[in-house]
């Protein structure tokens, strides 16, 4: 019965992502604005906001947080890649 509680791949060894798994960085870039976007407006109490304020600067702040996280990841890989390429060219050639 344990086995049935975790999620398993189907057949074909797919895994589901969650929904920001494939947004890169100018998606990432765009949750940050909609995140400031939706600060903005709770904080001018426009139509639709929240009777606490609270929830909807939570909300706003977990699209900023997801935005900010996939931005960082993006530049720490490409720095990785970056620093690897140059310890591939700084090596000495051995013959």
């Amino acid at each position: 019965m344990a086995d049935q509680d975790v999620e398993q791949p189907d057949e074909r060894g797919y895994i589901p992502e969650p929904w920001w798994a494939g947004l890169g960085t100018w998606g990432a870039v765009a949750l940050i604005a909609i995140g400031g976007l939706a600060a903005a407006w709770v904080f001018l109490r426009l139509p639709g906001t929240p009777e606490e304020p609270a929830s909807g600067y939570y909300g706003a702040s977990k699209v900023i947080a997801i935005g900010v996280v996939i931005v960082g990841c993006g530049w720490l890989g490409r720095r990785r890649t970056r620093a690897a390429a140059v310890e591939e060219t700084n090596e000495p050639e051995r013959a």
